[in-house]
């Protein structure tokens, strides 16, 4: 009975000790992954989204964050607060540069660095942190010695844990605007993985241990239930609208609305909706890196097409204010990675132009038409004499008796008389069947 008691015991213990071990293997293999995908420039709307995807991971005891990323950069002071969102965050936070032919460059090297792991996707570039003035123009070099300081300080920091490869290729991703494929910042210990896809990088951090406030964590990835956290549909049209194509949209749709509400006042709607795209266009353009040279230059054109609708030059000022508008397009941005596409500014440029000329062509042929009324208005009517024109006498016109002096001798009651002028309220008038 001892024994049997024992043998009981023993079994039991072994099935309570495998279910135990089950159940943790069952609640690693079951941890989430929460996905978010952070596209565009650095923006208010990119780091409310980045931190309310960390709240979420933290709030549903995520595995890991997943932040896919694909940004020519941004603001700096917005950078920096994603950073400290991610340095602060419970969760690991994967930061995975895709897909294919994206590009982590300025701000998206340093966002990059910042996370506990950090990610490639084949054919995808990293770096060219250097910084620019928002105005398009060489920076003072004093100046530009502090930020690149800052900077310098700020990218070693976030790279020290990586080797010293790779802090020395940070630093001259910001002095020297240095940037490294995928292969390259593998090889320099900048990032941890190269992966195809997400599938492909969830199965290699498997297993892979990563610092979180000082402790060690392993991620278990392998087979983890994967879920996305879309952006909200506020962020998403914020988002949409910092792209620079759609931002030189709204501002081009705007300042035709505005001018064609004032050249045809009493409608609102075209005003209305001129006022609206351009504040979409002046919060694009706030937070993307705007060149206020090409700004001018796009402002310039627009006044040339005001001045050539006030007083026609015969289309010089048109050529001129699609030089200007074509010219301002072209910097608008002072970063390479965006850019108004050239196709959009030929097309925007020659549909705005064939509106201002098809407005100049009708102010000049109102200019040209006979008047209709006033005195204007009355020359080249025909009239008919009530009182004999010798050579002054009245004239029944327009439902009106006139005083009228006759040009071509006496003309008797009856006839009828065209008006040739009118001075001082009396016509000049010829008799008409002479």
């Amino acid at each position: 009975m001892k024994r049997r008691l024992r043998a009981r015991t023993l079994v039991y213990g072994v099935l309570i000790l495998l279910s135990l071990l089950s159940s943790v293997i069952n609640a690693q293999a079951t941890g989430q992954v929460l996905v978010i995908e952070a596209t565009g420039p650095v923006t208010p709307v990119m780091l409310s989204y980045i931190e309310r995807g960390i709240e979420a991971a933290e709030a549903g005891n995520a595995e890991a964050l997943v932040v896919e990323l694909n940004t020519p950069g941004g603001d700096v002071e917005l950078t920096k607060q994603i950073i400290q969102a991610i340095v602060a965050s419970e969760v690991p936070v994967v930061v995975y540069v895709s897909p294919s032919g994206g590009h982590a460059a300025s701000a998206g090297t340093f966002i990059t660095l910042a996370a506990h792991v950090a990610a490639m996707a084949p054919n995808t570039s990293i770096g060219a942190a250097s910084p620019i003035s928002g105005q398009g123009q060489e920076i003072p070099e004093t100046l530009e010695d502090k930020i690149k300081n800052i900077l310098q300080a700020d990218i070693e920091g976030l790279a020290r844990r990586r080797g010293e490869e790779a802090v020395e290729w940070a630093r001259e991703a910001v002095s020297d605007a240095r940037a490294a494929s995928a292969e390259e910042a593998l090889e320099l210990g900048v990032i941890d993985f190269i992966a195809t896809d997400l599938q492909d990088l969830l199965s290699q951090m498997d297993g892979f241990t990563v610092t979180l406030h000082g402790e060690e964590v392993t991620l278990h990835t392998e087979g983890a239930p994967v879920e996305e956290l879309p952006m909200t549909t506020v962020e998403r049209i914020l988002h949409t609208i910092t792209n620079p194509n759609i931002a030189f949209i709204l501002l081009t749709l705007g300042i035709n609305g505005i001018l064609f509400e004032l050249s045809s006042p009493g409608g609102f709607v075209a005003g209305i909706v001129g006022v609206i795209c351009l504040l979409l266009a002046f919060y694009a353009l706030g937070v993307l890196d705007v060149n206020y040279s090409g700004l001018l230059l796009v402002a310039l054109a627009f006044i040339l097409f005001i001045v050539e609708i006030k007083a026609p030059t015969h289309g010089i000022l048109i050529v001129g204010g699609i030089v200007s508008f074509v010219l301002g397009s072209l910097i608008l941005f002072n970063s390479p990675f965006y850019a108004v596409s050239r196709s959009l500014i030929i097309s925007v440029a020659v549909v705005t132009a064939a509106f201002f000329a098809f407005i100049v062509a009708k102010a000049v042929a109102s200019m040209r038409r006979q008047a209709t009324t006033g005195s204007e208005g009355l020359v080249g009517n025909l009239a008919e004499v009530r009182t004999e024109l010798s050579p002054r006498g009245t004239v029944f016109l327009r439902g009106e008796l006139w005083q009228a002096e006759a040009e071509d001798g006496p003309i008797p009651a009856g006839e009828e008389v065209r008006v040739k002028s009118v001075e001082h309220m009396r016509l000049r008038v010829t008799h008409e069947a002479r």
